[in-house]
C-alpha cells in the first residue's frame, strides 16, 4: 500500500517509491540518498508533532512536514 512519507508512524519502515517535489529540495534529498527504492524508518518525532526523524541509509535526519507530504511510500 502507498502512502505518504509524512503518514507513517515512528518505528514504521518504508521503501521510497516516488519523490514529488522539485528543485533545491529534491536535489537536498537526492543528496541525503533519499532516492525512490531507499529504505527509511521514522525514528523521532519532535513534541510539537513536527519535523520527524527518519533513519535514512545509517544518518538521522530531520524532515519537515511540507516536505514528507510530497513523497509517497511503500510500507514494509
Amino acid at each position: 500500500m502507498w502512502m505518504k512519507l509524512s503518514d507513517i508512524k515512528v518505528g514504521e519502515e518504508a521503501r521510497v517509491t516516488d519523490i514529488r517535489v522539485n528543485g533545491d529540495i529534491k536535489r537536498r534529498l537526492y543528496d541525503i540518498g533519499l532516492i525512490p527504492g531507499t529504505i527509511i524508518k521514522a525514528v523521532m518525532q519532535s513534541p510539537f508533532g513536527e519535523p520527524i526523524a527518519y533513519n535514512i541509509r545509517g544518518s538521522i535526519i530531520a524532515i519537515r512536514k511540507e516536505d514528507t507530504s510530497k513523497i509517497l511510500v511503500e510500507v514494509l
